[in-house]
Parts: structure tokens; C-alpha cells; sequence
């Protein structure tokens, strides 16, 4: 399938499960449209590119190692994406990398993530938390951010003052994920939080 095809065929998928499903089995079962599925998410004023996003979402679920081959296209574009559709899944998949680079087994994934790959998606993953994106994106960038941050002390720092900073005024679905990272940082900050909640 041509990328022209594969792109027109893109426009047939919509939000849910099992559609996106159908998508991502279609390139799990022909991988060369993996790199395809890539270069239409981030297509990132394209209304199609969160469509493709969502499949590549589901793709990543089934079997992360598919982005191993393009981590330095993947890590340098996200911060690219701007659309609220696309944010989310591709904040989903930064959480997804996080999980394997924090699993205690080796894994391929592990060994070829590098220090720029990692120093990438941990800024996509803050500027996401700062910015005015929906809460399923925000914490799938905290989820990410404190795996990743487990090896880089800057960065559990830095994620406790943003989440402790904007507690207050945001969505009680943001405050149920920051309480839980929160608890895992920071203990007795936490239990002081909930009193005062």
C-alpha cells in the first residue's frame, strides 16, 4: 500500500475501541506501514495525523518495540504536536516507553533508548503539563515523567513543584493522578495535601 493509500484509508478510522483496533491490527499484521502510520501522525496540521496517532497508540500497546527503529524520528517530532487528539496518544506512548525503560528485565527497548531520546520526550512531557492540554494528557506525561525522572534527579524535583503549584486549580481527575505520583515522591507532603483537601 502506497502512502497516499494508506493515508486516504486513515480517514476511515474513527474514536472507537474496536475501529482503532481493526487499524493498528492492520499494520501489526504489515509493518511496513509502520513508518507510514509515523509520517501521517506527524503531519501535525493535518486533522488526519490524530487519526493516525490513535492507531499508532494501539500499535504501541500491542507491541512497543515497533517504535524501536524510529525513536529518533518519534523523539525528535512530538513536541511538534499540537492537536488535542494527537497529544493524548502520543503522551500515552511516552508513558509506554517510560514503563519499559523502568522494568526491572532487560529489554531492547532499555538498551537503545539514549540520553537525548529520554531528555526529549521528559520536555515534551513537561511542556505538556504546563500548557493548556486535557487532563488524559497530563497524566500520561506525569506517568512518564516519573519513570523516566527515577534515573534523572532534576526531574522529580521539578514535577513535585508543578503538580503541588497547580493542585489547586485544576480538574479533580488531575488531582487523583498528582496525589498519586505525589505519594510515591513525597510521602509526607502527600498526607498533608489530603488533610488540607
Amino acid at each position: 500500500m502506497s502512502l497516499e493509500e494508506f493515508y486516504d484509508e486513515l480517514n476511515f478510522v474513527d474514536a472507537s475501541r474496536e475501529n482503532r483496533q481493526k487499524y493498528a491490527q492492520m499494520v501489526l499484521d504489515d509493518m511496513s506501514l509502520f513508518p507510514k502510520l509515523i509520517d501521517v501522525m506527524f503531519r501535525v496540521n493535518d486533522k488526519i495525523s490524530c487519526r493516525a496517532a490513535w492507531v499508532f497508540e494501539f500499535v504501541c500497546e500491542h507491541y512497543i518495540y515497533a517504535i524501536v527503529p524510529y525513536l529518533d524520528t518519534f523523539c525528535t517530532n512530538i513536541k511538534k504536536v499540537h492537536l488535542d487528539s494527537a497529544v493524548r496518544p502520543i503522551a500515552k506512548v511516552c508513558s509506554l516507553i517510560g514503563q519499559e525503560y523502568d522494568s526491572k528485565q532487560p529489554n531492547t527497548l532499555k538498551k537503545v533508548l539514549n540520553s537525548k531520546h529520554i531528555e526529549l520526550i521528559i520536555e515534551a512531557c513537561f511542556d505538556w503539563l504546563i500548557s493548556d492540554q486535557k487532563i488524559a494528557a497530563k497524566a500520561h506525561a506525569m506517568d512518564a515523567l516519573f519513570l523516566l525522572g527515577k534515573n534523572h534527579s532534576w526531574v522529580h524535583p521539578q514535577l513535585v513543584q508543578i503538580l503541588e503549584q497547580d493542585f489547586s486549580t485544576q480538574s479533580a481527575g488531575y488531582k487523583v493522578r498528582a496525589k498519586r505520583i505525589l505519594k510515591k515522591l513525597k510521602p509526607v507532603g502527600y498526607r498533608q495535601m489530603k488533610n488540607n483537601s
